[in-house]
This record gives C-alpha cells, sequence and structure tokens, in this order.
C-alpha cells in the first residue's frame, strides 16, 4: 500500500499533521495502537505556561525569545519565537474547522478553572470550561450524587477563598441509578452516553432548572458532549443563568470529544485511519524509509514517501526504559536522556524530573538519526521528541499541535506543495 504520509500515532500531533496534508492533498494513513494521551487530558491546551527557572509565563513572545536562549535542545528553540506563534494561530483555526470550539489567544495565557475550583495558565481551553476572572457573583458548583470523579464541594470551598461566593449542591438524577450499580461504571464517560441521548436532555435541564434561583452561574462537572456540544447550546439557550463545565478525573470528555473530533475530520476528508495496528519495525535504504511494518499487516508494507514518528512517549510506549537507558523501540533512534539512571529523577517527588526530557534527538527540521545519520523522509513530532518537560513547563499540549503542523509544513515543501 503506497502512501504520500504514514504517520505512527494517532493523538494531537499525528492527526493534526494529517489533516493538514490531507487538506493539501497528499495521501495519508495513520496507524494509531490505542487510545491517545488526549483522551485523557482536560481537552485545554498549554503552549508554555511557565519557564525553566519556574517564572511564570503571561505573554508568549518574550517568554519564547527567553526559553530559545537558554534552552536550545526545547522544541521551541529548534523552531524559533515566529515559528511557533503562527503555527499556533493555525492549530486554532484547524481545530474550529473540526467542530473544537476553543477559547483563547495565541499571544498570551489565560487562566482555567480546574476542577477543584483552583486556576492553571492554559493557551486554549473548550469553549464550556470557565475562565477568570468570573464575572458571575454567585455561583452554584452542581454535583451528581454518587459520582466520586469531581467533589463539588472542594470546587466551591477553592472559590470562595478567591472572593467568590459559591455554594455546592448535588442532583441525583434516579434515571442514572443503572450506572450507580457499579461505583466503576459511575463514571463521566458513561453518563455522557445516557445524557447526550437527546430524549434524556430535558432530565438533566429540569434538574437543573431550580438550582438557577439566587445564582448568576452554574458549574457542574463535564458529564455530557462526547460527539459534540449540541447539549451545551440547548442548554444555555434555556437556563436562566449560564452553565459552565469542569473536567473531570480520566478519562475526560472534553479530551475525548477533541479527539473524536479531529479523527472524524481526518476520514472524512480522505485519509486512511488504521485503528488497534501498531508499527512493529521500518526498513531503510539509502538514507530514507522505505516501508513501514505494522502487526496486522505483517506481509504488506505501508510504502511511503515520508514518515512521521508521532507515536507519543512512554504513556504510548513511542519510549521504553530498560535497565540499560531509555530507547525508542521501532527505529532505535538516537535518545535524548541523562547518562545514567541515577539522573533520571530528583528525590523531592515534586521537582521537575529529568526523566520528562528524555525524547528523540532531531535537528531544526525535527528529522531524527541513528547512528548520527539523519533519514531523510522522517520526521518526530509531539510527545516523541526530547528537550522539554511538559508538567513542570505547561507545554505538552502545544508542542504535540505545532509540531505536528510544522513537520506537515516541512513535508509540503518538500514535496512542492504548500499550506
Amino acid at each position: 500500500m503506497r502512501f504520500d504520509t504514514v504517520i505512527v500515532g494517532g493523538g494531537l500531533a499525528g492527526l493534526l499533521c494529517g489533516l493538514r496534508l490531507q487538506k493539501a492533498g497528499l495521501r495519508c494513513a495513520i496507524v494509531s495502537r490505542g487510545q491517545s494521551a488526549l483522551t485523557f487530558s482536560s481537552g485545554s491546551l498549554d503552549l508554555l505556561s511557565t519557564l525553566p527557572n519556574g517564572d511564570a509565563v503571561t505573554d508568549f513572545r518574550p517568554a519564547l525569545d527567553r526559553l530559545c536562549v537558554e534552552t536550545p535542545e526545547h522544541p521551541w528553540a529548534k523552531l524559533g519565537t515566529e515559528t511557533v506563534l503562527t503555527l499556533a494561530h493555525q492549530v486554532q483555526a484547524l481545530l474550529t474547522e473540526c467542530g473544537a470550539q476553543m477559547q483563547g489567544d495565541p499571544a498570551h495565557n489565560h487562566y482555567r478553572v480546574t476542577p477543584l475550583g483552583t486556576l492553571r495558565r492554559a493557551w486554549l481551553s473548550p469553549q464550556e470550561v470557565p475562565v477568570s476572572p468570573l464575572t458571575a457573583r454567585r455561583i452554584c458548583v452542581v454535583g451528581i450524587s454518587g459520582l466520586l470523579d469531581f467533589q463539588p464541594h472542594l470546587a466551591a470551598a477553592s472559590l470562595r477563598q478567591r472572593g467568590t461566593d459559591a455554594q455546592a449542591v448535588d442532583i441525583e438524577l434516579p434515571e442514572l441509578d443503572t450506572l450507580r450499580a457499579s461505583a466503576a461504571g459511575f463514571r463521566a464517560v458513561n453518563i455522557a452516553r445516557f445524557l447526550d441521548a437527546e430524549e434524556n436532555w430535558p432530565l438533566l435541564y429540569n434538574a437543573l432548572l431550580p438550582l438557577t434561583q439566587g445564582y448568576d452561574a452554574l458549574l457542574m462537572p463535564a458529564c455530557f458532549g462526547l460527539e459534540d456540544d449540541r447539549l451545551f447550546a440547548w442548554l444555555n439557550a434555556r437556563l436562566p443563568c449560564p452553565l459552565r463545565l469542569l473536567p473531570t478525573l480520566p478519562p475526560s470528555v472534553p479530551g475525548m470529544r477533541m479527539h473524536r473530533q479531529l479523527q472524524r475530520q481526518f476520514i472524512r476528508t480522505g485519509g486512511t485511519w488504521m485503528p488497534g495496528d501498531e508499527v512493529t519495525h521500518m526498513t531503510r535504504h539509502d538514507g530514507v524509509v522505505s516501508e513501514i511494518w505494522t502487526r496486522q499487516h505483517a506481509d504488506i508494507p505501508l510504502r511511503p514517501r515520508f514518515a512521521v514518528l508521532a507515536s507519543g512517549s512512554f504513556f504510548s510506549n513511542g519510549l521504553v526504559a530498560d535497565r540499560d537507558g531509555i530507547r525508542e523501540p521501532i527505529l532505535g533512534l538516537e535518545v535524548q536522556q541523562a547518562p545514567d539512571r541515577a539522573g533520571w529523577y530528583r528525590n523531592d517527588f515534586f521537582d521537575p524530573q529529568p526523566w520528562q526530557q528524555s525524547g528523540v534527538k532531531v535537528d531544526d527540521t525535527l528529522r531524527p538519526h541513528i547512528d548520527g545519520e539523519r533519514v531523510n523522509n522522517l520526521f518526530a513530532a509531539g510527545a516523541v521528541l526530547g528537550g522539554f518537560d511538559p508538567i513542570a513547563q505547561g507545554c505538552g499540549g502545544g508542542v504535540s499541535a505545532v509540531t505536528g503542523l510544522f513537520v506537515a509544513q516541512q513535508i509540503l515543501d518538500m514535496s512542492g506543495g504548500t499550506l
């Protein structure tokens, strides 16, 4: 099977790369091993929240300029400030095309309200997520009785500490009792499968309507909207005060919805989606990847003009750690890592951990190397890259999204196409 591009990994980086290439007329296939880390995320994306020395980031441009000088191995340093900001605009536009309505500004961070009622810096957040400053004077934080993934009393207490008059209330929704019979089954995703059925919309509306008396806004867990935002829009058109949603513990409904929206758009544009498959190895000839072999198509290789490694980090087995070190398991690409295992971590659990910055070494075009030689038609994007700490620096979602589009640009430039 021949393709212009084969992308290994169906997460945020792989999907955005594939979508951009499909839009430009290239024939793409995505080999997706299993669930993407995106489905476990809040649905918000971060571009850069904190500099390596701990300084908080408000405006992106000066922070990126500083990061590029101080941390040359960071993906943002390889792309440069202007490229990062330009592609950040394009990411938001592409997400909108796919139906993912986001709020945020490519110039600076905003503060979103977390499920605990605290504030966290973010670049883009789903439209239903409340952001600071909260304009409502009195807020009702609504829980669903029996749902352990969201604690409304904790969220309300945190909001009160920040000067907001917030109270917590649980709704019963007895129609969910079948799910309540199992604590493991009473999760946001399963609740969403019930509430997303249009005939069940009035049940939630009737439970929320009495709570609007005396409050300026309602906050509740994001437990509906797996496929789209129709129920969210329907409720806000009818309730007397605004309703906003807070992501729950993973798996997250907003993260799953974003992944499904991108996946559907990729398939609609003619992309080949290969779920539940796994790349076992790649064949190289004359410095390029010539064949890609997968578990389900053992005797039928994929033959690409270009290949993209967007296989993720440790969570997705894009990187593997053993007693001998950290390795990239498909091609054995060169990996940035501490010289010995003792350097992988720090004793204080809450310190930035060095192993988080492990990943594939790439040049300024995001092409990796094997034994010191560049693989000319292979690119790496997303969490598999080294040189950044997605947690301590708050840049994981942004690195995946922006490098995915950057790699697409490189491929199109080499193909004679344009974005």
